[in-house]
């Protein structure tokens, strides 16, 4: 008995599909109403008249329906009609997809539990990227954010879950296309659609405009055609909470009245001891988030079709998305300060926290943070699709696109009272911990302007595209299709800083660590509803940033070029393709298959600074990428789908760089490996549909991927001095300027890992109840429920165990297999709906387990997210044939976002809301 390894399974695979298509050709056959390859899917998809949304459903099903490989797709009414704020939102009701949001609104999907990283997005049929900023930092990866785009300026979304060689690599999960539509897809002569809407949020209380415009005019021939549409918003959402900023382990000065220090050794004792090795929270604060966001958008599109055998298309989109971020916090800066702290009072849990302390001798911060950012994307592209006869036809696209994300404005400011009595905090309850200051926290005269830090940043990503792509019909059955591309991606950032303590930058009195606050550069902060409990405090004094940075001319001051912000990337991607597609009977079941190999050259630049000096690596990598997909019809309701593939994903480009950046605040040290191999894995694929009734489907996918090559993020404790880095790099007033070796140092890097396992399955059912009488037929339901697991091995840092070691907390290490990062175990969505002439209403629910995002660190075992459950509704009603009006609320639950650090005890991280949203408003069409 023959048994066949891996890789001779998957070549057995290829070569029975790819014989079968060939043989396919020979055989008697039925030509399907179907679309080969991804262009005729987007294209097919932009012809569709859509009226209604049980007719938008029947469309983008029936798009499903007649692909070859696994597809999902939305149409115009389903992202126009429903409560979507952006791209993201109108994305998670598709199997599979899941999101994540930022302050409450979507921004960026996993799709069949890997990442936004892995998945490609190609705008009009080419491969861009825009980012955008979260809570922690901007994007700085090839992660896409769809919160930079409004849904209105889109007519369709189609995500690709498994590969074909006609398809452009690069993802290891799936390969999504934004559409912005054809103006010969729409009606003759002049068309205009109208919508404005009011956004009400209930926790800023901020009523904010919501505005979209679609134009287009088509020749009575059908022969030219152009469109242009606009999209606008304004609002304004707050987000309220606490956040611990992780836990550590730390030695305190004193614990219930006994010294833990001598002459500054330390003393071991029954209380330091379990003092120290238990964890505390290294910044326990409650505060608030401000986010004023702008997005605009608009699209053109010009289309010339001089005859039935030719087409010339050029499309532009152009979006801008401008926020300013401020964030007001209260809190005890027990990070590296615990040796100056008493320990009065404490209690431990059964999972090595120190759940409640009370402290005397604080160090109580009070912070005003403001980030201003703007996320400006155009897009220039074009098309000419030509019939050379009845059996040859090619298509050539062209095009560039760039992304710039600027944050010129990234100001804290901070005050300090590093004496602080009787401060006491009480994690009992996880998410909801009490948080009581001693006197003082809101008198001015009890803090010194002890921080300021502006950290201005800039990112450029830049796409060229050139592809051509080309089909021979060589029978009625049998198509063959080839295609040469070339891409280039450029991906460039920046940093600078105007960080110091006060006393670093000004002269200060002896015995000060800053000036004297007073009232003129201070104000005074109440919380509003974070979900504090009582006994928390709720006011206190913060900075006032604008009177503050006046004061010390923070903006007059020069901006540090920060050598190890200063990086880049450039791709070069040479390649193509050829694919099989057949269509076929056999046995009286319809067949149809695809098949073939791309081959991608690519040539890799990246540029960072080592040791003072800028270095620049080059290499470069081939892929051959053989991938199959068959999808077979024993009955006309009755599908199976097959896929096989090998994919690739090119390595994050912030761990590419060969330069490094250093935290002298945090003691942190991250450096790239421009070596990295890409992520490469097989994949595998089937699907089981039923199509049982008119807009109706049940349906089963399982799938899995063996990923051969996983870069893993590494992070290890280690001196300053085992960097290699100059110290120059440490940022001049930072704790680590003048003390260099004073504690650890945190050392984040990235090298290849062993790889790993991901399988999962899909469920999925779909149907209007056409069968019931009367007006509940008018109803309807799509319920989607996936599941998914992996196995990967992971080093990360354990807890000191030893309190009396001088570099306590001195972390062990342990390898622990996990799930993947991004990766939700379970995520399902569901919608009930009714329509009828005049009437819709919609409710939707979107849910997703917990998942981990990194390794954490301070001894913490993985840190991630909570799950979350997040309901919308619509209502709609068509007053005349013209006039619609709508209300639609988001987050009606008003869901909080559980964060946690470690995996195994879930300690608090932060826990934050956002508050309901409220829509109404109206849209007119002519």
């Amino acid at each position: 008995m023959r048994i066949l390894t891996n890789k001779g399974r998957s070549a057995f695979f290829f070569g029975t599909a790819l014989s079968s298509m060939v043989a396919a050709a020979a055989l008697p056959s039925t030509v399907l109403a179907q679309d080969a390859d991804t262009a005729s899917t987007v294209s097919d998809l932009e012809e569709i008249t859509v009226t209604g949304y049980r007719s938008s459903l029947e469309a983008a099903l029936n798009v499903k329906k007649n692909a070859v490989g696994a597809v999902d797709a939305i149409v115009a009414e389903d992202i126009a009609k429903f409560p979507d704020q952006n791209l993201a939102e109108a994305l998670q009701r598709v199997p599979g997809i899941a999101i994540q949001r930022d302050a409450g609104e979507g921004r960026a999907i996993t799709v069949r539990g890997l990442g936004a990283q892995f998945t490609r997005v190609r705008l009009n049929g080419m491969e861009t990227i825009a980012t955008s900023t979260d809570g922690a930092s901007a994007n700085r990866d090839r992660a896409f954010d769809f919160n930079v785009f409004a849904s209105e300026l889109f007519n369709s979304i189609v995500v690709h879950k498994t590969a074909a060689p006609s398809l452009d690599e690069g993802s290891l999960g799936a390969v999504v296309d934004l559409n912005t539509g054809n103006p010969l897809s729409y009606k003759e002569g002049f068309s205009f659609v109208a919508s404005a809407k009011g956004q009400y949020n209930d926790l800023s209380e901020d009523l904010s405009p919501r505005i979209a415009t679609l134009g287009s005019w088509v020749n009575d021939d059908k022969t030219f055609g152009i469109s242009a549409s606009l999209a606008y918003a304004d609002y304004k959402t707050l987000e309220m909470g606490n956040n611990s900023v992780r836990w550590q382990q730390a030695r305190f000065r004193s614990v219930e009245g006994v010294n833990c220090f001598d002459s500054g050794a330390y003393v071991p004792s029954t209380g330091c001891d379990e003092a120290a090795l238990a964890f505390h929270p290294r910044i326990p604060r409650y505060g608030e988030i401000s986010h004023d966001r702008e997005r605009l958008g608009a699209t053109g599109s010009v289309q010339f079709a001089p005859s039935e055998s030719t087409t010339i298309s050029i499309d532009g989109l152009y979006s801008r998305f401008k926020e300013r971020r401020e964030e007001s916090w209260g809190e005890v800066l027990f990070r590296g300060n615990e040796g100056t702290m008493d320990i009065t009072d404490y209690t431990l849990d059964g999972d090595g926290n120190m759940i409640s302390a009370t402290v005397d001798n604080a160090w109580v911060r009070t912070e005003a943070y403001r980030r201003d950012s703007e996320t400006e994307f155009y897009q220039l592209s074009g098309r000419w699709e030509q019939d050379v006869s009845d059996t040859f036809r090619f298509q050539v696209l062209g095009g560039f696109s760039q992304s710039d994300a600027d944050i010129p404005v990234e100001t804290t400011i901070i005050f300090d009272d590093r004496d602080a009595t009787n401060y006491s905090y009480d994690y009992s309850d996880m998410q909801h911990p009490v948080l009581t200051f001693g006197p003082g926290i809101d008198d001015a005269s009890a803090f010194q302007f002890a921080e300021f830090r502006d950290r201005p940043s800039f990112l450029t990503n830049k796409f060229r595209t050139l592809a051509l792509d080309t089909e021979w019909d060589m029978s009625d059955s049998v198509t063959v299709e080839t295609g040469a591309m070339y891409r280039r991606f450029k991906f460039d950032t920046v940093g600078y800083r105007r960080d110091s303590s006060y006393c670093s930058a000004f002269a200060c009195e002896p015995g000060t660590y800053g000036a004297q606050v007073t009232n003129g550069i201070a104000q005074l902060f109440e919380l509003g509803d974070a979900g504090q409990p009582s006994g928390t405090t709720t006011s206190w004094i913060i900075p006032d940033i604008d009177a503050a940075a006046d004061q010390i001319d923070l903006y007059g001051r020069e901006a540090a070029f920060r050598q190890g912000e200063d990086r880049g990337v450039t791709e070069t991607v040479k390649g193509g393709y050829v694919q099989l597609n057949a269509e076929t009977e056999v046995g009286g079941m319809m067949v149809m298959m695809n098949g073939g190999v791309r081959y991608a050259h690519t040539d890799q630049k990246s540029r960072g600074w080592n040791n003072g000096a800028e270095v620049t690596v080059e290499r470069s990598y081939d892929d051959w990428l053989p991938s199959a997909n068959i999808a077979i019809w024993p009955t006309e309701k009755f599908a199976i789908r097959g896929s096989i593939a090998k994919v690739i994903t090119r390595p994050s480009l912030g761990s590419l760089t060969p330069g490094g950046s250093v935290d002298g605040f945090n003691y942190r040290v991250t450096s790239g490996n421009p070596n990295l191999n890409p992520y490469r894995a097989t994949t595998f694929d089937v699907s089981f549909e039923y199509y049982f009734a008119e807009q109706a489907i049940a349906s089963v996918a399982l799938f899995a991927k063996d990923i051969k090559s996983f870069p893993i993020s590494t992070t290890i404790q280690g001196t300053y001095a085992s960097t290699g880095l100059p110290l120059s790099l440490i940022p001049p007033g930072s704790p680590a300027a003048d003390a260099p070796e004073g504690r650890p140092w945190e050392i984040r890097t990235t090298g290849d890992g062993p790889g790993g396992t991901l399988k999962g399955a899909e469920f999925s059912i779909q149907t209007p109840f056409t069968f019931l009488p009367g007006i509940w037929s008018r109803f309807g339901t799509i319920l989607n429920l996936t599941l998914v697991d992996s196995d990967v091995d992971y080093t990360v840092g354990t807890p000191g165990t030893d309190a009396s070691v001088a570099s306590f907390p001195s972390l062990g290490s342990e390898v622990i297999t996990e799930r993947l990062f991004g990766l939700s175990k379970r995520s399902a969505n569901g919608t009930l709906y009714y329509e009828d002439e005049k009437f819709s209403a919609r409710v939707s629910v979107a849910y997703r387990s917990g998942y981990i995002d990194a390794t954490s660190a301070t001894g913490n075992r993985f840190e991630g997210y909570n799950s979350s459950m997040n309901v919308d509704a619509a209502l709609r009603y068509a007053l005349t044939d013209n006039i619609e009006l709508s209300l639609e609320g988001i987050n009606l639950t008003d869901d909080y976002r559980e964060r946690f650090t470690d995996l195994y005890v879930g300690r608090n991280y932060e826990n934050n809301h956002y508050g309901r949203v409220i829509l109404f408003g109206i849209r007119y069409q002519m």
